[in-house]
């Protein structure tokens, strides 16, 4: 099952590393060389980067996204998801993510009037962590 937790770490982590990119205006949202699948929308994905529900603590979700990703990607490949406090912390941590993931569902279809297909993703992905981390604990 780690490798399934890996796998998914790094779906996410690329997924908000893209989102991250177009906030800080690295990147454009239809930049060619991400798969036409996954590009933004200008007036989809794209303009719910700058909307305020798109920003947790004066930085985008999208940053926090990356730092909870790494987190769980180097627990996993350390072993520290053998030790219950690092277990505990990561899975309310997890937690908490699929809350603001809901949250952020319900402003996306309810506020924003916004599809965002990469968005559905991240969240997706992060529900699938927290089962994952409490089905191995």
């Amino acid at each position: 099952m780690p490798w399934l937790l890996l796998a998914l770490c790094v779906i996410g982590f690329l997924v908000a590393s893209y989102f991250t990119g177009v906030a800080y205006h690295w990147l454009r949202p239809d930049t060619r060389w991400i798969p036409a699948f996954c590009r933004m929308g200008k007036d989809a994905c794209a303009s719910i980067i700058f909307a305020p529900q798109a920003r947790i603590f004066g930085v985008p979700n999208s940053v926090v996204g990356q730092l909870f990703y790494l987190a769980v990607a180097t627990a996993v490949l350390t072993g520290g998801l053998d030790q219950s406090v690092v277990r505990l912390l990561l899975t309310a941590v997890s937690g908490v993510a699929v809350l603001l993931g809901a949250y952020l569902t319900y402003a996306l279809l309810v506020v924003l009037r916004v599809h965002c297909i990469l968005c559905y993703t991240s969240h997706a992905i992060n529900l699938m962590l927290l089962a994952l981390l409490v089905a191995t604990s």
